[in-house]
């Protein structure tokens, strides 16, 4: 009769143990992670939280003995809690008066910007008019800034780009105010609609126009000495008319040079007047 084999005696693991190490070690990584992301917190608005985690657990249904809070200590009274409520309240309108206060500046230097204009405006009437200059420069307040108008012939010589010494003497008074001013100036020239007469060195009313303007901004920088980053010499030719060009009086008054000290640079590509 064959003998019965013994039944292979199966391996017992002993290591079993290193899977719920592992499992702890992880754990327990993850938990100093969140403790070490946890130091991080704003400190005034943890301490709101655990305030708030303090007066839950003291209700009675509480899982916790007698209702000490999460940390084992005493629960502070209403009032103390009112106070942190309050405490965090007024730390919320300090932020938000703080960016009201930042807000501040701008407006004091639009303030600022707008006074100057004003007393500009001012200045070069009473020069107009001390000076009879009525027929040759204006000054006005446009949307753009304060506007001051020459015209052509009170600054050059007809199809001519270089400056009259009649006109150094308003030139010379503006230079003389533009340095206190926090404003770009565009200086723009401007022209009638009848074309160049032939062997004019200029090709065009759009030649003209900017070299006139250029030759302003010349005055203001090379002859006066102001820093001409502060100027910005522009050229419209005949586009941009005062009055439609009809008759010989009307061009006149569309061939002229304009001098604006600007409320916004922004505004220096505005063609609006």
């Amino acid at each position: 009769m064959a003998r019965r084999s013994k039944k292979k005696e199966e391996h017992v693991n002993h290591e079993r143990w290193l899977i719920t190490y592992a499992d702890l070690i992880t754990l327990l990584l993850v938990f100093f992670i969140i403790m070490y992301a946890m130091s991080k917190v704003d400190s005034q608005k943890y301490e709101v939280l655990a305030q708030a985690l303090n007066l839950q657990f003291q209700k009675a249904d509480s899982v916790l003995d007698k209702g000490h809070g999460i940390s084992g200590q005493m629960t502070p009274k209403q009032g103390d809690a009112d106070s942190k409520d309050k405490d965090f309240t007024q730390h919320n309108q300090d932020d938000q008066k703080e960016e009201h206060d930042k807000s501040k500046p701008n407006d004091n230097e639009k303030e600022k910007r707008e006074k100057e204009l004003q007393d500009l405006l001012k200045q070069v009437q009473a020069y107009i008019t001390d000076q009879n200059l009525q027929a040759q420069v204006s000054a006005s307040d446009t949307q753009r800034g304060v506007e001051i108008t020459l015209n052509d012939l009170f600054l050059f010589d007809l199809g001519k780009a270089d400056l009259k010494p009649a006109s150094y003497a308003i030139l010379q008074k503006l230079a003389s105010l533009f340095p206190t001013l926090n404003s770009k100036v565009s200086i723009e020239g401007h022209t009638d609609d009848i074309p160049l007469a032939t062997g004019n060195p200029y090709k065009d009313n759009w030649g003209l126009s900017f070299a006139r303007s250029l030759s302003v901004l010349r005055y203001f920088s090379d002859t006066a000495g102001l820093d001409d980053h502060k100027f910005i010499a522009t050229a419209y030719g005949d586009t941009m008319p005062k009055v439609s060009n009809d008759s010989d009086a009307n061009r006149a008054k569309n061939r002229r040079v304009e001098i604006v000290v600007l409320r916004n640079e922004a505004n220096s590509t505005d063609s609006a007047k």
